[in-house]
């Protein structure tokens, strides 16, 4: 199959492009705001709309500068210590996942702190929202056509612009699917299914971790970094504690009395 070619550009006026990648992460904060207004009134929480959009704030803040500083000591230290001014560059890609993780999760211990509410509440309530933005980003992935797959002949393989011209899976879309779609439903069914306090944070920690882990088997490795043991990925080696950990705090809290 041949890549459809769709134009990261949706919207030029004048000299401003607007690009379909973007667009996805405004979506995905957009969602954010309003799943987490949902879940505050739901779970009665003490905080007001101002408080729901600084909430969204920080947790972008986290994902961004996270996401970034994740992907330089993770897949790149070495080109960005020769190349410090690229540090910034920003619009030329770079983000981790783990790091944007990371990032959100300090971010929400500080609002915690300030507006004197549960941590894991908010974690619970950011589990339901990351796989809409994991989701949406991996699409705009797609559009990009970058993060493609390894080399296939399945007969949805698809010849990526800027490859080599040899059919890759489109493990964007496997990510999309997974980390997205799938992610959120396992994430809702749990957080209806179960009262304890942190049990839908851990089950996307869980099922994020298994998921990156599953897709990285398809995904192209990082041409800098490559396999480790010729087998496993930095994703995959980053992705394995998650879901580790992720499922004993599953099994631990489940086992709590469920909601009526």
């Amino acid at each position: 199959m041949q890549f459809p070619h769709i134009d990261p550009v949706f919207l030029s006026i004048g000299p401003l492009q607007f690009r379909w990648y973007g667009l996805m992460y405004v979506l995905a904060f957009i969602a954010t705001y309003f799943i987490i207004r949902s879940e505050v009134t739901r779970k009665r929480l003490p905080l007001t709309k101002d408080d729901v959009a600084d909430l969204v704030f920080y947790g972008a803040l986290g994902v961004v500068l996270g996401g970034r500083i994740g992907y330089i000591l993770f897949y790149n230290l070495g080109f960005y210590l020769a190349n410090p001014l690229k540090l910034f560059a920003v619009w030329e890609g770079g983000m981790s996942f783990h790091g944007g993780f990371l990032g959100v999760v300090l971010a929400f211990v500080l609002f915690a702190r300030r507006k004197k509410v549960p941590f894991l509440a908010l974690i619970d309530m950011a589990a339901l929202c990351a796989p809409v933005g994991l989701g949406l980003g991996r699409i705009g992935n797609f559009i990009n056509g970058e993060l493609y797959g390894r080399p296939t002949d399945v007969p949805w393989g698809m010849i990526f612009p800027g490859s080599d011209g040899v059919p890759r899976h489109p493990s964007q879309l496997y990510e999309a699917f997974l980390e997205g779609l799938v992610l959120f439903l396992i994430v809702r069914l749990m957080s209806r299914r179960y009262s304890a306090t942190g049990i839908a944070g851990w089950s996307f920690v869980a099922g994020y971790g298994l998921f990156r882990f599953i897709v990285e088997f398809f995904r192209q490795p990082d041409a800098q970094i490559g396999t480790f043991l010729n087998l496993f990925s930095m994703g995959q080696l980053l992705s394995l504690p998650m879901f580790i950990t992720g499922t004993c705090a599953v099994l631990l809290l489940s086992r709590r009395k469920p909601v009526q």
